[in-house]
């Protein structure tokens, strides 16, 4: 009798030379794109391939992250605030972005902070020291 999971699992020993010949093209990418613009625009060596691949796995380690989550998109922490965000009320809205308003308000709404008590950290006239 034939199963879908007999399917899967005689497709699965390919997974590995997949992932290896994407690597290899994607280094292959690198290395030609290096070689073809970095050397005379920068004066910079040229790079072979397990270079180019070593740069292309220290760039997905430094900016991408190892976790596989792709280009773009929301990362996994996004769907509980969403569903959080759309179990609660009005007033709970409000007082989320009334929130978020008064720590980051100068960055989204133009607004400043206030000033903290006690003084403030524009020197003025009152920072002048007693003669």
């Amino acid at each position: 009798m034939y199963t879908p999971n007999k399917r899967k699992k005689k497709w699965l020993f390919l997974v590995p030379f997949f992932v290896a010949a994407y690597l290899g093209l994607a280094a292959l990418a690198v290395m030609l794109l290096w070689n073809a613009i970095l050397p005379s625009l920068l004066a910079v060596g040229r790079l072979g391939f397990w270079q180019a691949l070593g740069l292309l796995l220290l760039c997905r380690i430094l900016f991408g992250g190892l976790r596989g989550r792709g280009w773009g998109g929301h990362g996994p922490g996004w769907r509980p605030w969403k569903q959080k965000w759309m179990t609660m009320t009005e007033e709970e809205r409000v007082r989320f972005r009334q929130e978020w308003k008064s720590r980051c308000g100068s960055r989204f709404t133009g607004q400043t902070r206030p000033a903290p008590a006690g003084g403030t950290d524009q020197p003025g006239e009152g920072d002048r020291p007693v003669e």
